[in-house]
């Protein structure tokens, strides 16, 4: 499969999938969230992959989605028609047939944390960033970050993590349990290449058959929280709040929001 925003490599049983907008920070655009869409429903085709392993190119894992698209007077952003990519992506993803390493450096943030939090195993480098940040531009998650946050961490705490929007460390993401191993710095890829290996010398068929049971169970609420993410997201995009929280963001001074 060929694409522009990110690269699909498949060997033996393993394969690895990069998103490569370095230049903008892996940031997802509306081409990112097509070529996503498309990769992860071939990859639920796939027989012989049993575990995938995603990374970012470049200095981060993902800044999330891309904001000064959003700004794009030639070409705005299509809330709608991205959140229908975001279903497509998540559905895709959650019901792939194979172990899925999320591998992180640099930074993963907002819609980049979704796709971070929905992998099996979480691998992120002790200089890591993390945040569910999309309160700073009056937004809610999307990307299932809803669904993700509260498979990790449970109803209450995600409620709290998503209005704080708070930057974690790696070691506060762990202690949170919204990851599973820290990295020394500098050694991301290399941990993800061992889980990798670890997983391809267990029974590996009997692991998958376990996440599919586990996962049918929740595909129902997951299918109603992405349609409520789209409703409640195409609302904030037309919010006053949100029109100042990227306004803001650009120019990098503190918003001021009135609720509205």
């Amino acid at each position: 499969m060929e694409f522009s925003t990110i690269t699909l490599e498949m060997l033996d049983r393993r394969a690895t999938l990069t998103l490569n907008r370095p230049q903008a920070m892996n940031a997802m655009d509306d081409v990112m969230m097509r070529e996503l869409a498309e990769c992860f429903e071939a990859l639920q085709q796939e027989k012989d992959i049993q575990v995938l392993v995603i990374r970012g190119e470049g200095k981060v894992f993902s800044a999330g989605g891309d904001i000064k698209a959003m700004l794009d007077s030639n070409k705005p952003l299509n809330i709608d028609e991205a959140m229908v990519y975001l279903t497509r992506i998540v559905k895709a993803y959650y019901q792939l047939p194979m172990i899925v390493i999320a591998a992180v450096h640099g930074a993963s943030a907002g819609l980049g944390f979704s796709l971070t939090l929905g992998a099996d195993i979480v691998v992120a480098c002790e200089k890591s960033k993390l945040a569910m940040n999309f309160i700073g531009i009056g937004l809610i998650p999307d990307g299932g970050g809803h669904f993700f946050m509260k498979e990790r961490v449970g109803t209450v705490k995600a409620k709290q993590m998503i209005w704080e929007g708070k930057v974690l460390t790696a070691q506060e993401a762990l202690d949170a349990g919204l990851i599973d191993y820290i990295a020394p710095d500098g050694t991301v890829f290399a941990m993800a290449d061992q889980l990798v290996g670890k997983m391809l010398a267990s029974p590996i068929s009997s692991m998958i058959t376990t996440k599919n049971i586990l996962h049918a169970q929740n595909l129902a609420q997951l299918e109603n929280i992405l349609a409520m993410e789209a409703e409640g997201q195409s609302t904030m995009r037309k919010s006053t709040d949100h029109l100042e929280g990227i306004h803001a963001f650009v120019e990098k001074r503190t918003p001021v929001f009135v609720g509205k």
